[in-house]
């Protein structure tokens, strides 16, 4: 491929291997809903259900996801198998204790981001397609480490006592790693549909930080020990809301990172047209169309996720809305993209204001995810840091 070019994606996979994966999503459903249909509710069979069609509908011509998924299917399979009952065995089991349990999936997952950010880079500024190519290989191995981590810790919960188990996306070391693996999984769709490497180690970054960030959480508080939920938190609402929230925050953070790299290359086109950001970074308008749907696809999710949480208010709280902290910032956060894809569809808004914006947006959203944490109470308080 040529510098400063790029091709659309528009590829298919064989109709065989299509009805092949979707088989395989269909069974795979029945066969969750045969083992454990007696203790699913009708929201969690819902759940069980829209997931199949989704994992089959992304897979199907996405042959990175379908490997994705099916190594993750098997490898957090078996180290269910291999625990058993015994929760113990991740500190004598060899391979829980290097390699499966939830812990050191995770901690395996944080490296490889680590890793994928500096091969991108090094690929971007070397000119190594090699290295661009080592960049995804590593992100889909972390993306596959981190899902293993979420899956396996869900096992680990219900093996520490029924009453403690609970879906993984309850606190902020757990959301961090939904975060990191959902951000990663959208430039990895985007890199494939675009076929472009370049913009890899932009993301990445925003993506080790999130790393960092939970490696000090790790460490610094003891964040990784597995906690009950608090009595707001013990709802089948939350096994939506928060992976709805997180598609969106992720997107705003791709969109945000293309930014960066859109405003790098305007400067380096005017003041060196022959440098590496001018010439390796796709073309201006790929990436001004790129923060448009990423943004477009994050307001969307971020939309239903408020909607589920005001619904999920109502339920837990008596009402849909409160003025709590957490929803007034969440108000700006929809309110803000809102406005830019207002002026970016009706008034024909982009280039350079609108990757300011985006990278503004991020911050806001950042607040309105992190901030409000750390600075303001609330009947979300139950997420301080």
């Amino acid at each position: 491929m040529r510098e400063n070019t790029f091709t659309l994606q528009q590829g298919s996979s064989p109709l065989a291997v299509i009805w092949v994966w979707r088989g395989l999503m269909l069974a795979a459903a029945i066969l969750l809903l045969t083992l454990y249909g007696t203790v699913l509710d009708g929201y969690e069979i819902t759940i069980v259900v829209l997931a199949a069609v989704g994992l089959a509908f992304l897979g199907q011509n996405w042959r990175g996801f379908r490997w994705h998924a099916l190594i993750t299917a098997v490898l957090s399979l078996w180290a269910v198998k291999r625990y058993g009952s015994d929760l113990k065995l991740a500190d004598t089991d060899f391979l829980l204790n290097y390699l499966l349990s939830s812990q050191s999936a995770i901690m395996w997952m944080s490296a490889l981001f680590l890793m994928a950010m500096l091969a991108y880079f090094t690929g971007l500024f070397m000119r190594s397609e090699f290295s661009d190519k080592v960049g995804t290989g590593l992100t889909w191995t972390a993306v596959t480490m981190g899902m293993i981590g979420l899956m396996v810790r869900w096992r680990e919960s219900y093996l520490i006592s029924p009453d403690v188990g609970h879906i993984p996306v309850s606190n902020l070391y757990e959301v961090f790693i939904l975060f990191a693996v959902i951000t990663a999984l959208l430039y990895l769709f985007y890199e494939r549909r675009y076929q472009t490497r370049a913009l890899g180690g932009f993301v990445l970054l925003v993506i080790s930080m999130a790393v960092i960030f939970q490696l000090w959480y790790t460490f610094g508080r003891g964040a990784n020990e597995i906690q009950p939920l608090v009595p707001a938190l013990q709802s089948y609402w939350m096994k939506i809301h928060v992976p709805a929230n997180f598609v969106g925050y992720g997107a705003f953070s791709l969109a945000a990172m293309i930014g960066v790299a859109y405003l790098l290359k305007t400067w380096q086109t005017s003041s060196n047209p022959q440098g590496v950001l001018a010439t390796r970074l796709p073309l201006l308008p790929v990436m001004d169309d790129l923060m448009y749907k990423a943004i477009a696809l994050g307001f969307a999710f971020f939309t239903l996720a408020t909607i589920l949480g005001a619904l999920w208010a109502a339920e837990a709280w008596g009402g849909y809305w409160s003025w709590d902290p957490k929803e007034t910032w969440a108000l700006i956060v929809w309110l803000n993209y809102a406005a830019w894809l207002h002026m970016r569809m009706t008034k024909g808004w982009h280039g350079r204001p609108m990757a300011w914006w985006a990278i503004i947006g991020l911050f806001v959203t950042l607040f309105a995810f992190l901030g409000v944490n750390m600075f303001l109470s609330g009947l979300h308080s139950y997420g301080t840091l």
